[in-house]
């Protein structure tokens, strides 16, 4: 099968002659996959259980005809006005107790049984019509899965939710701290979603409900996967993810999933998109534990919804395009095909932009669609994988609960600290996988655990047996700090990892913005840090940078440990970006990681994919580059 290179095809906001048009033109661009029916539900149900698929049949005929597949979506991300208006009931509340209307889309709530009966009824009459369909190549569930809801309907789920993971009352009360402000719970009718209340809410019951949220999306994709999978268990069946996105919990969504799929959208006006869209496409192929994964949308050109909707600069698609099938993808699809002329996206990018075929948006999308149909015919790269000596570690619960209210800095950001661990590698051309803090790493060189402020028992053992048996870690700030009830260890952190890191945290010392710390460092060289410290003292660590002034005088913050026959670092502080650069390169250095293609001009990135190197050059001029690549 050849690279997949396409998009959303809306064909429903278009008469029927502009068809035969479209699809001349994606024979042109080299299009063989477009995705139809994401936001069609309104189209294909006018009226409760009145359907329409003339329209689609001959969209779905016409492209088979013209050698176009399709993955064909179920339209349960955007319901139609008449099941809002009908059944107020199915439309989502926001935890200030207001009702969401109809209008725009995502307006429903997941635990509605009004909205999941008409959703799978929309999803298997699609499927009866069409799951032998010789244009259909893949299912696309939904879209975009998201929207939280906070009615009564998600209150009783939520609490049957509880009783599942807690049993009865009396745990729940005690993993919640209830005892703490009178919260205590006498029956489960008592126990709410986390509604505007008049101070701070309970920190656990908040990380539930995001929990919570995760898997009652998660049932309403699995119920209608398995509706249209049913039909023809052949179709492979997808959804989309979004890079960065906290709430749906990557990890437990991929293994649901025949392959996972992301929608990307870097700001051409970022300085560190190119950084940020590698670290997002390492994320999907380690979500599918290295299988190639589909790049399900990105604009072609500006992304509407953003304050300033800059187009990508000539050249700039075909850039991240191609970084996405360097680190895995086999696939390349856009949002969307043809741009809509009404609507909330009018201004939105596509493949065919409002200047029609004769732009240069579209001139380069057939020359994307020509180039990627060139790579498919090469031995060695679709299907294969790319390698890594580097696992990050990535952790849902961890990320959320390190951002709930009330913690020591509320600036504290999740993602920040892992791309600050990634971005020096990714400029050194070093490949890293993402990992469950629970997952195999014996696999790897090294793993950087650039924050976990919540530890299971079992990622504590992991993490310890693998530095003992001779592993190399990396620890940041803010770690070891609670479990997964988020109830604090006490003794000191980083809690379970004291001896493995040889170090113990009496207080974490969050700084105020401006206040920089100076940091001696024979072996790093001196440097700043800024944003977190922690009052630290060495317990049979290597004291490698400590404070110089201030309250935190003498305080370490990087300490190397002996542990076993491994090697643990931790880190207690944000270091300046140049001084973790030198930490990360001495660390690599020290375990046998190297880069892809060593000395290569700064911006010019280097990733292996099978038997193939792909270098990416993310300047706006041209860089020479005269160097034997490794076999």
């Amino acid at each position: 099968m050849p690279l997949l290179f396409g998009g959303d095809y809306n064909p429903e906001q278009w008469p029927p002659d502009v068809w035969a048009q479209d699809v001349r033109l994606m024979r042109e661009a080299g299009v063989n996959l477009v995705t139809v029916g994401v936001f069609s539900w309104a189209a294909l149900e006018p009226e409760p259980g009145r359907y329409d698929f003339g329209w689609l049949d001959t969209v779905l005929d016409l492209l088979h005809d013209n050698g176009i597949g399709v993955a064909l979506s179920t339209p349960t991300a955007s319901p139609p006005p008449w099941l809002g208006h009908r059944h107020p009931d199915t439309l989502p509340q926001g935890p200030d107790g207001i009702r969401r209307h109809y209008g725009s889309r995502n307006q429903y709530c997941p635990s509605s049984p009004v909205f999941r009966a008409a959703a799978l009824a929309i999803a298997g009459a699609l499927a009866a019509r069409y799951a032998h369909h010789p244009a259909l190549r893949l299912w696309h569930i939904g879209n975009e899965y998201g929207p939280s809801c906070h009615c009564g309907q998600c209150a009783e789920r939520f609490r049957g939710w509880l009783k599942e993971r807690y049993g009865d009352l009396d745990s729940l009360n005690a993993a919640w701290g209830t005892a703490v402000w009178s919260q205590r719970y006498s029956a489960w009718a008592e126990v709410l979603p986390p509604l505007r209340v008049p101070y701070v809410v309970n920190p656990l019951q908040d990380l539930d409900y995001q929990r919570f949220g995760s898997d009652i999306l998660l049932e309403c994709y699995t119920a209608e996967r398995d509706a249209v999978r049913g039909h023809n268990p052949a179709v492979p069946v997808t959804t989309n993810f979004m890079d960065f996105y906290r709430h749906t919990d990557g990890w437990a969504w991929a293994v649901e999933t025949d392959v996972v799929s992301l929608d990307t959208y870097p700001d051409p006006n970022d300085p560190g998109a190119g950084m940020r869209g590698a670290m997002s496409k390492d994320i999907m192929r380690s979500l599918g534990g290295g299988r190639p994964w589909l790049l399900m949308e990105q604009s072609p050109g500006a992304a509407s919804w953003r304050p300033v909707a800059t187009p990508k600069r000539p050249g700039l698609n075909r850039l991240w395009s191609l970084q996405a099938v360097a680190r895995g993808a086999d696939g390349v699809l856009h949002f969307q095909w043809r741009a809509s002329r009404q609507g909330a996206e009018r201004a939105h990018g596509a493949m065919v932009p409002h200047a029609g075929p004769d732009s240069r948006v579209f001139r380069e999308i057939c020359s994307l669609g020509a180039e990627l149909a060139r790579l498919s015919e090469v031995d060695g790269l679709l299907g294969e994988r790319v390698p890594a000596d580097v696992a990050i570690v990535l952790d849902w619960d961890a990320w959320r609960a390190a951002e709930l209210p009330h913690q020591p800095h509320d600036g504290f950001r999740y993602v920040d600290r892992l791309t600050e661990y990634y971005e020096p590698l990714w400029r050194a051309n070093i490949t890293c996988d993402f990992a469950r803090a629970g997952g195999r790493f014996r696999d790897y060189r090294l793993v950087l655990v650039p924050n976990l402020y919540q530890v299971t028992p079992a990622a504590a053992a992991n993490l310890a047996a693998y530095v003992e048996v001779g592993g190399t870690v990396v620890l940041g700030p803010f770690s070891g700090v609670a479990d997964p009830d988020e109830r604090i260890f006490t003794g000191g952190w980083p809690g379970p990892w004291q001896d493995v890191f040889g170090v113990r945290v009496e207080e974490h010392w969050p700084l105020p913005e401006g206040v920089v710390l100076d940091v001696d460092s024979a072996e790093l060289g001196d440097f700043t840090a800024s944003t977190w410290a922690e009052w630290a003292q060495a317990r049979g660590a290597d004291v490698v940078a400590q404070v110089r002034g201030g309250p935190l005088d003498g305080r370490p913050v990087v300490l190397r440990n002996r542990y076993g026959a491994g090697t643990a670092w931790y880190i207690a502080t944000l270091p300046a970006a140049e001084a973790l650069a030198r930490l990360l390169a001495r660390v690599c250095a020290d375990t046998g990681v190297e880069p892809v293609v060593p000395g290569l001009p700064p911006g010019v990135e280097a990733v292996r994919r099978g038997d193939w190197v792909f270098l990416l050059d993310h300047n706006d001029d041209t860089a020479e580059i005269r160097h034997a690549v490794p076999d």
